[in-house]
C-alpha cells in the first residue's frame, strides 16, 4: 500500500495544500516553522486518526478554524481506497474526529489504520525509551493489530470493561466483581497475543540493536499483573487495594516493554543520541518484521532524521530504511538533500504554503 494523494484542509498553519506521491521517496524541504512536520502529522493522521504531536485532536485545527480535514488516496494492488479524517471544534471547545473509508463514514478509526498502516520517525523518537509505558504500549499495539485478527476487538471490549470497572470503584459504592470476568477474559487474550508478537520481534531487535546503537540492549515485557497467577485470580487479589486507589491496578492497561542495559532502565544508562538510536531500532525491527513475516509495508515518514546521529550511526539507520523498499516521506532543510536517494517527488513548504517543485 502507498499514499498516492493528499489534500490537506486548516491544518496547523497549512490552509490548504494538494500533494500526489510515488511509491518510492518523497522529500518535503523549507525552514524551519515552515509547515513541514505539519504535511507528516497530516499523513499520519489519515492512517492514524490521531496526531503524533498531541494527543488533543483540537490542536490541530488552524488558528481561528471550526474545524481541518485530511483526505487521500491509497493504492494497493486490488485497486485503491479513499480516505478521509475530520476534527471538528465543538462548542466546549472539545474537537470529535470523524473518519470516512470509500466514502462511507466509518465506526472506528482502526479501520484507517488497515487501510492505510503508516509509521513516524522524528526527533522526539527518544521519548519511546525516556518516558511512561503508554508510549511503549502503543508501540506494541500497532504491530499486535496489523498481524493478530482479534486483536482490535478484544482491545475494545477490555476498554469498555475497565471503564465500567473503574467508574464502579470510583462511585465506592457499586458492586465490582460484575466486570472481572469479562475483563480477565479479554484481558488474557490482549496479553497472549502481545507476547506472540514481542516474541517474534527479538530476533529483528537482537540483530539490529548493536549495530545501531553500539551497546547490548535487551527487551523484556511485563504483561501488567504476576502472571504466576491467572488475570482473574489477581483481579480478586486486588480488590481491596482497587477500592482504596479508586482504580483498577492490575492488568494489561499497566503492561510495559522493558528496555534494559545490563539490567539497568535504558534511560538511566544511554544518552539523549543513543535514545533516540534505541527508540528507531524499535520502529525499524517491527517495519522489517512487518515486512518479512506479513509481507505488510507501512508508509515510512522521517522527520529531519540526520538530528542528533553521528555520520556512522546515520549512515547505517540510512542503509536500514533503504532495505525496507517502502514509501517513504522525508522532511529536510534543503532541496538537495538526497540521503535516502534522488526523490520520486519535492515539495517545497513555505510559511504554510505547499509548492510542486
Amino acid at each position: 500500500m502507498a499514499l498516492a494523494e493528499l489534500t490537506v484542509q486548516d491544518l496547523r498553519c497549512i490552509e490548504t495544500a494538494e500533494l500526489t506521491f510515488g511509491p518510492g521517496t518523497t522529500l518535503v524541504y523549507g525552514a524551519n516553522g515552515a509547515g513541514k512536520t505539519s504535511i507528516l502529522e497530516a499523513i499520519y493522521v489519515l492512517g492514524r486518526g490521531r496526531s503524533f504531536r498531541t494527543r488533543l485532536n483540537e490542536r490541530l485545527i488552524r488558528h481561528g478554524q471550526g474545524l481541518c480535514r485530511v483526505v487521500g488516496r491509497v493504492a494497493h494492488p486490488l485497486g485503491t481506497h479513499s480516505l478521509g479524517v475530520e476534527v471538528r471544534k465543538g462548542s466546549d471547545q472539545r474537537s470529535a474526529t470523524a473518519g470516512r473509508l470509500n466514502g462511507n463514514p466509518i465506526r472506528s478509526l482502526s479501520e484507517l489504520a488497515l487501510a492505510f498502516p503508516t509509521q513516524i520517525i522524528d526527533p522526539d523518537a527518544h521519548k519511546l525509551i525516556e518516558e511512561s509505558a503508554t508510549r511503549r504500549r502503543r508501540w506494541l499495539d500497532w504491530a499486535v493489530f496489523h498481524v493478530e485478527p482479534g486483536f482490535a476487538s478484544a482491545w475494545s471490549r477490555y476498554q469498555r470493561a475497565l471503564l465500567q470497572r473503574n467508574a464502579a470503584l470510583k462511585s465506592g459504592s457499586a458492586p465490582v466483581a460484575i466486570w472481572d470476568e469479562e475483563l480477565a477474559r479479554e484481558g488474557e487474550t490482549l496479553t497472549s497475543a502481545r507476547e506472540r508478537v514481542l516474541t517474534a520481534l527479538l530476533p529483528y531487535w537482537r540483530e539490529m540493536v548493536e549495530e545501531l546503537v553500539g551497546l547490548e540492549v535487551s527487551l523484556g515485557f511485563s504483561p501488567g499483573w504476576d502472571r504466576s497467577a491467572s488475570l482473574s485470580d489477581a483481579l480478586i487479589a486486588h480488590t481491596n487495594r482497587d477500592r482504596d486507589r479508586r482504580t483498577t491496578t492490575v492488568g494489561p492497561h499497566r503492561a510495559d516493554i522493558s528496555v534494559r542495559v545490563k539490567g539497568r532502565a535504558a534511560r538511566e544508562v544511554l544518552s539523549r543520541g543513543q535514545q533516540k538510536l534505541a527508540a528507531v531500532t524499535l520502529n525499524l525491527c517491527q517495519l522489517e518484521f512487518l515486512k518479512q513475516e506479513h509481507d505488510l509495508r507501512p508508509t515510512v515518514l522521517l522527520d529531519d532524521p540526520s538530528a542528533e546521529l553521528d555520520h556512522s550511526r546515520l549512515a547505517r539507520f540510512i542503509g536500514r530504511v533503504r532495505r525496507l523498499d517502502t514509501q517513504i516521506v522525508v522532511t529536510a532543510l534543503e532541496k538537495d538533500f538526497r540521503l535516502f536517494g534522488e526523490p520520486e517527488n519535492l515539495f517545497h513548504v513555505e510559511q504554510g504554503r505547499v509548492f510542486r517543485v
